[in-house]
């Protein structure tokens, strides 16, 4: 894999995903009476990043609260307030939210709601462990195998012979090695030569 390719992935893995998913408050029925928003809140899954969408009529409306108005049913001191009709409130913060409808009786008839907010999770991309290229280790010439001595018959019908080895490793590996230093001192001292 190219440096190109592996710079690609690592990249892809590193940046979380960026959009969250948007939950109508109620399901279909809205954010209206006559839905059980604690059942409905419970087969939820709220992270950082996703959305609540409030969608409601004309009559009601939606008040963020504290935990004490949440439980007193008390809209005097909203922490924020929305109208509209449809509403998208983003989840930035972990925890519990709690929201209600502040129209008279709405809440007391079960027009309320509370969000627990948990951290998004984010994929922890696996490091490659870096590799180092391999230094190929110097080889060592390898030694003539001993030949079949020539009253022995070769191992099988049809096949020839091994090479003789001849005389001063001329014929091997080793040989083609002398050639090259004989060849080098010749050329060295036909250098020194015409230096001299």
């Amino acid at each position: 894999m190219g440096f190109a390719s592996v710079f690609l992935v690592l990249s892809l893995l590193a940046v979380p995903a960026v959009y969250g998913v948007d939950h109508t408050v109620g399901g279909s029925g809205g954010w209206d009476q006559g839905v059980d928003f604690t059942t409905w809140a419970a087969g939820e899954k709220f992270v950082v990043g996703d959305n609540l969408v409030f969608t409601y009529g004309s009559s009601h409306s939606v008040d963020e609260v504290s935990a004490s108005d949440y439980s007193s049913c008390s809209s005097s001191n909203p922490i924020k307030s929305y109208t509209g009709g449809k509403n998208t409130v983003a989840l930035t913060k972990t925890g519990p939210i709690y929201f209600l409808c502040p129209s008279f009786g709405h809440c007391a008839g079960g027009m309320k709601v509370t969000i627990t907010v948990s951290a998004a999770s984010t994929p922890t991309p696996s490091t490659p462990t870096p590799t180092t290229p391999s230094t190929p280790s110097p080889t060592t010439p390898s030694t003539p195998s001993t030949p079949p001595k020539e009253d022995t018959p070769p191992a099988s019908p049809g096949t020839p012979p091994a090479p003789k080895e001849t005389p001063n490793g001329a014929g091997g590996g080793l040989g083609d090695m002398n050639k090259l230093v004989v060849g080098v001192c010749v050329g060295f001292a036909g250098l020194m030569g015409l230096m001299g």
